[in-house]
């Protein structure tokens, strides 16, 4: 959290010092929104800042919001356009401001956002070991994984981690893995260097939608594994699938906090036919691990 220290006015920065100390290193979230009391999110539950030195909530006034959004920005909402029609920014060493309020549509198409209403950042963190329980699935060759969980449940935390062992050095050779990371929140590449560890194997390709980046991974990288953060629709399945038919494992993750919401998604539908992944981990856990079942979709090859 103390990263995020810059974006903040002192009033806001004092009051998140002040939370105990116990609750501010587990800090996951910071919501911001305008003209009502600010909170941090400490493993699914909502803890309220207080004034500086009092014992009443600190309430965001829309000056501060906007002041807050413009350094969010680096003061630039022009270079920034095309993340804010998005709805996110993301920031310095990986962490992710998403955005609410009024969308400006041109052409029939979301190309800006006014009358800012609430920011909530996301707070990224490195946790070497969170994969430790995966990490068996790799064994003699490597596997293809689908991550599952609920938001806040460490999807992306775990894939980062996956990758600094994987890409540290396994048993097997592989090529290289390709990580398409769409938002850049995994590697927090700046100036085309990590700021995350992923591993010394990874080639990072950051800000490709993940249809267009898998595909030229294939084209370019030569990738014995491709990394993704949030299967999504139509285009993301079909990426996946022309990996998978090209002999390449994959590693991604994908909303569903349990086999029957999955089940009900029709991205996940269409991998599971093709027979795409090895193993699903459903996550929601506690400890630095959240990995709750470990489900063996098909024998491996």
């Amino acid at each position: 959290m103390d990263g995020l220290a810059l974006y903040f006015d002192e009033r806001l920065r004092r009051a998140l010092l002040a939370l105990p100390s116990d609750i501010r290193e587990r800090v996951s979230e910071i919501r911001l929104r305008v003209c009502r009391p600010v909170y941090v999110t400490v493993e699914g539950h909502l803890h309220p800042v207080m004034e500086p030195g009092g014992t009443s909530p600190l309430v965001m006034g829309r000056g501060e919001l906007e002041e807050v959004f413009r350094r969010l920005c680096d003061f630039s909402l022009y270079a920034h356009e095309e993340e804010i029609a998005n709805g996110f920014l993301t920031l310095r060493g990986g962490h992710r401001a998403g955005l609410a309020g009024r969308a400006v549509f041109t052409n029939g198409a979301v190309t800006g956002l006014r009358d800012l209403s609430a920011i909530n950042l996301r707070i990224a963190r490195q946790v070497p070991g969170a994969a430790e329980k995966l990490l068996p699935l790799f064994g003699p060759a490597p596997v293809s994984l689908l991550l599952a969980g609920p938001p806040l449940s460490g999807k992306t935390t775990i894939l980062r981690d996956l990758l600094r062992q994987l890409g540290g050095g396994m048993a097997w050779e592989t090529p290289g893995i390709s990580l398409i990371d769409e938002r850049g929140e995994i590697a927090a590449a700046k100036d085309g260097i990590p700021q995350a560890d992923v591993g010394e194997r990874c080639d990072v390709l950051t800000g490709y939608p993940k249809a267009q980046g898998i595909q030229l991974a294939l084209r370019c990288m030569s990738p014995g594994i491709i990394a993704c953060d949030e299967i999504g629709g139509g285009g993301d399945v079909a990426a996946i699938l022309e990996g998978a038919n090209s002999g390449v494992k994959f590693l991604a993750s994908i909303h569903a906090a349990s086999q029957e919401e999955l089940e009900r998604k029709a991205s996940f539908r269409a991998l599971r036919e093709a027979g795409v992944f090895d193993y699903i981990a459903f996550l929601g856990g506690t400890g630095p691990c959240r990995v709750r079942q470990i489900v063996k979709v098909r024998d491996g090859p």
